[in-house]
């Protein structure tokens, strides 16, 4: 199937990310939904992620991006928990009184201190994914759980994907030339158990399960903080109609999307494919029809002159 076509097919699909690719009578989609507000920054997932994917160390370094010391998610990186420190009001937070006239304290008086938003980044395992599109070997496939896989042993190293990636997630090992990047533990949703870095979670800030129920306790978080006055609370990734169809990992945000480093209305890439090459197909067929013209008009010129 040429990459026009199959791109048609699975944007035509809808949510059924594993019947697009062929899977019968597949098991609910399974996926990840991360709520940053209580993310604690203890970056046990992403330790649990190297130590069960044997995922190489990739440094120890003092970035000077608060105690993120890995920067973003990369081929030796599969979790990524950020530390975003602003300086903005403490929502509810109040240090004490004003004076010996023990004014009542207000919403006005809440503490301006240091905030962190701390968020345990991954790949998003997008319904409409760009880079299984653009994949040359099948080294990249869907899985029976909806969720998108690297064969390492086929990849070919091409790096197609790389760029594909509307949100930078896959990457190459250097020194190996092949694309890394999560698998949502394959082989452990395969004997029924959960990913490592949720299991690994303490505070259950990354949540898994089927993706319908995920949305579902998602909306019910949402609606819980905008109650109790975190008016910034927004979710990402959840929206079926977005631009990748909805995230297979989707995150319950404090800010706006670019806060965390991630774009704020990501389109799948290979979205235009199928209306590209019916323009190649159409400009090539008027090239052919411009050349055969030429052609007989030179043909009958020459009969003439005889």
């Amino acid at each position: 199937m040429s990459i026009a076509a199959s791109a048609r097919n699975r944007f035509d699909n809808g949510q059924d990310a594993a019947g697009a690719s062929g899977y019968r009578d597949a098991p609910p989609r399974m996926g990840f939904f991360t709520d940053t507000s209580v993310c604690i920054g203890c970056k046990a997932c992403e330790v649990a992620c190297k130590e069960w994917n044997r995922v190489p160390e990739d440094g120890l370094d003092f970035t000077g991006m608060s105690y993120d010391n890995t920067v973003g998610l990369s081929a030796d990186t599969w979790r990524h928990v950020a530390f975003i420190e602003q300086r903005k009001p403490l929502a509810a937070q109040v240090t004490g009184r004003d004076g010996p006239a023990e004014r009542p304290v207000t919403v006005e008086d809440a503490a301006e201190g240091l905030r962190w938003l701390m968020s345990s980044d991954v790949c998003k395992h997008c319904t409409e994914a760009a880079c299984l599109d653009v994949c040359p070997t099948g080294s990249l496939f869907r899985t029976e759980f909806g969720t998108v896989v690297v064969q390492e042993d086929i990849c070919n190293g091409c790096g197609y994907c790389v760029p594909a990636c509307p949100f930078g997630v896959i990457d190459q090992r250097h020194g190996d030339g092949r694309v890394w990047k999560c698998t949502l533990c394959y082989d452990r949703l395969g004997v029924g158990a959960e990913p490592a870095c949720a299991k690994s979670c303490p505070t259950d800030s990354i949540q898994f399960g089927p993706l319908d129920e995920l949305r579902q306790r998602a909306d019910r978080r949402l609606a819980q903080l905008h109650s109790r006055g975190v008016a910034d609370a927004r979710l990402y990734g959840r929206d079926p109609a977005d631009g990748i169809g909805g995230a297979g990992a989707f995150f319950l945000l404090l800010d706006e999307p670019e806060v965390y480093g991630l774009p704020p209305d990501p389109v799948v890439t290979t979205r235009d494919l199928p209306s590209m090459w019916k323009l190649v197909a159409v400009a090539a067929s008027s090239v052919l029809l411009a050349v055969g013209t030429a052609f007989a008009g030179a043909g009958r010129h020459q009969g003439g002159a005889r």
